[in-house]
């Protein structure tokens, strides 16, 4: 199978972390396409004062593929906890400055940190250039900035009604169109969905991509529905949201978990208003959505997927996936 998987954040480098070690047995070719629209943070400094994308989340997925968690790695996402100008950058961001900055081009400092960590797939922005997402929300009110939307939406006063980017005319990189056209099988999610999945496909060279594409296309839903952002959604309005943005639907399956978290870690939760996402299996199938569902919790104190749990669910559709594709082929 040739795989890309779209998103960011921590959701898209937990995915990478478990997708890799299905590389070569199940995944020949793997690759991730990653927003660069954070603009807080390290990120946000770095983007604020050197003019580059946001380099954090795409650190972060470099890591998540890299063969051996060794101490390079470790040196890559370290933090600083002190010094002028130094308090609160990771390494890895810095490094990946000083890169774009030397070579002029922030894909080949992608590509030269990826060859440095012997990662074991591609990492490619969604776009190459300084991008911010712009929300509109149900009162009137026009916020820019990924921090500034989900710290607005965390106010209650309104919901997001309408998302883009600023410029709107940015470009993909070409290996990130080409990733996306010979796939075998596209992945979005899990992760935020207005700041980490959509502004993905808000590049629009992306999102015809996406729909041309004759990969099978999954989407991998949120545990918990996100305060300030998906407020009360179902699966089925995550899905909508994500098919609004790209203009046709496209996604073919949905992959849900159905465990919900230990007490203590829902309690918390909700005192943070979230609440477990709602399996509205009866949507979904009106849709034309194949549901997979199975417990895909991992232990600890947040409610996220385990990758080992993800990886089995993936092994199987692609099985399913093989086994439809003999039968049209008779």
């Amino acid at each position: 199978m040739k795989v890309v998987a779209i998103g960011g954040g921590t959701g898209l480098s937990n995915l990478l972390r478990g997708l890799k070690e299905l590389v070569p047995d199940y995944i020949e070719d793997l690759s991730a396409i990653v927003t660069v629209a954070d603009n807080g943070g390290s990120s946000g400094r770095l983007r604020e004062e050197m003019g580059i994308p946001a380099p954090g989340d795409v650190r972060n997925c470099i890591v998540a593929l890299a063969e051996d968690e060794d101490i390079l790695t470790k040196v890559f996402q370290y933090r600083f906890q002190e010094g002028e100008g130094l308090k609160g950058h990771s390494f890895g961001n810095l490094f990946l400055t000083v890169l774009t900055k030397i070579t002029g081009n922030f894909l080949d400092a992608i590509e030269t940190t990826s060859d440095i960590l012997k990662i074991k797939g591609r990492i490619i922005p969604s776009t190459d250039e300084n991008v911010d997402i712009v929300a509109k929300f149900s009162d009137g009110k026009i916020i820019k900035g990924e921090t500034q939307i989900t710290e607005y939406g965390k106010k209650l006063i309104a919901k997001i009604e309408k998302i883009w980017l600023e410029p709107e005319d940015v470009k993909a990189p070409a290996e990130a169109i080409e990733k996306i056209l010979n796939a075998d099988l596209i992945i979005l999610g899990p992760g935020s969905l207005y700041t980490s999945i959509i502004p993905n496909l808000l590049v629009k060279e992306i999102s015809t991509a996406l729909v041309k594409s004759k990969a099978v296309k999954i989407y991998i839903s949120n545990v918990m529905t996100q305060y300030g952002e998906t407020d009360d959604y179902t699966v089925s309005d995550h899905i909508k949201a994500i098919e609004k943005t790209v203009g046709k639907h496209f996604i073919d399956y949905v992959i849900v978990n159905t465990k919900l978290p230990p007490n203590e870690v829902l309690e918390r939760y909700i005192k943070e208003h979230a609440e477990p996402v709602v399996i509205d299996a009866a949507n979904i199938s009106k849709m034309g959505i194949k549901i997979y569902s199975d417990d895909l919790l991992d232990e600890g104190s947040y409610a996220r997927h385990n990758p080992e749990k993800l990886n089995k669910m993936f092994i199987k559709i692609f099985n399913d996936i093989k086994s439809s594709t003999k039968v049209i082929n008779g």
